[in-house]
C-alpha cells in the first residue's frame, strides 16, 4: 500500500472511495484550524503534518497553485509558532503569547490590491503550467484563476494570522467558500466538506478573536 497514493482506499461509503491521504489530510487540517480559532499555539505544529499530506493530495488532482502553497505553509507554520510563542514584550498578552490586533486602512489597501495583481499573474502562469513543464504536469491546471485566488489570498491571510490580525478570519471565510466549491467539483468530497466546516470555524474565529481583542481595554 502506498499511503500517499490517492487511489489507496481507506474505506468506501455510499459509493465514495475515501483514500488514506484525503482522510488524514482532512483530519489534521480540521484540528489545526480549530486550534487556530481557539488561539492555541499548537495549531501551527499540527499544521506542519497537514501541509505535507495536502501537498501530495493537490498534486494528484491537478490543483497546482494549491500544491505550491503547501511549501509556503510549511515555512509559515514554523514562523507562526515562533511568533505566537515568543512575542516581543510590548506585543504579549497575559499568557505571554502574541496578542490580537487589527489592520490599518493602509495595510488593507496594500494587501487587497497586491492580492488581486498576484492572482492574475499566478493564474496566467498556472494556466500554461502543463505546457511549460509537460514532464512534471501532464494535465492542465484545474480552475487556474480561481485556484490562484485562493492560493494568493491564503498567503495574505496566513501573514495576518501569524501577526494575529482579526481580519484574517474574514479573508479565510471567503477562501473557504470558494475552496469548498473547487474541491467538490474535483471529487475530493471529504475535503470539500472540511472547507465547508472551515467557513463556520472562520466565523467563530472572527467572533472569538474580536471578543478577546475588546477585552484588552478592560484589563
Amino acid at each position: 500500500m502506498n499511503f500517499f497514493d490517492i487511489n489507496s482506499v481507506l474505506f468506501e461509503a455510499w459509493g465514495y472511495k475515501m483514500s488514506h491521504l484525503e482522510f488524514w489530510a482532512t483530519v489534521t487540517g480540521a484540528v489545526a484550524v480549530w486550534l487556530s480559532a481557539r488561539e492555541n499555539v499548537w495549531s501551527w505544529i499540527i499544521g506542519l503534518l497537514n501541509v505535507v499530506l495536502a501537498f501530495a493530495l493537490f498534486y494528484q488532482i491537478q490543483l497546482y497553485p494549491d500544491m505550491f502553497l503547501q511549501v509556503f505553509f510549511f515555512i509559515t507554520n514554523l514562523i507562526g509558532w515562533w511568533q505566537w510563542k515568543y512575542p516581543k514584550a510590548n506585543e504579549a498578552n497575559l499568557k505571554n503569547e502574541l496578542k490580537i490586533s487589527k489592520l490599518t486602512l493602509h495595510q488593507w489597501l496594500v494587501l487587497g490590491v497586491g492580492g488581486l495583481v498576484c492572482t492574475f499573474a499566478m493564474g496566467s502562469f498556472a494556466k500554461n503550467l502543463h505546457e511549460f513543464f509537460p514532464v512534471l504536469f501532464s494535465q492542465p491546471s484545474a480552475f487556474p484563476y480561481m485556484d490562484s485566488f485562493t492560493t494568493v489570498m491564503s498567503i495574505v491571510a496566513t501573514f495576518m494570522l501569524i501577526r494575529k490580525k482579526i481580519e484574517a478570519w474574514y479573508v479565510w471565510l471567503v477562501i473557504d467558500a470558494i475552496a469548498t466549491y473547487m474541491y467538490y467539483v474535483k471529487e475530493v468530497k471529504l475535503y470539500a466538506l472540511l472547507y465547508f466546516l472551515f467557513c463556520f470555524i472562520a466565523a467563530f474565529g472572527a467572533y472569538h478573536w474580536t471578543k478577546e481583542y475588546r477585552s484588552y481595554d478592560k484589563r
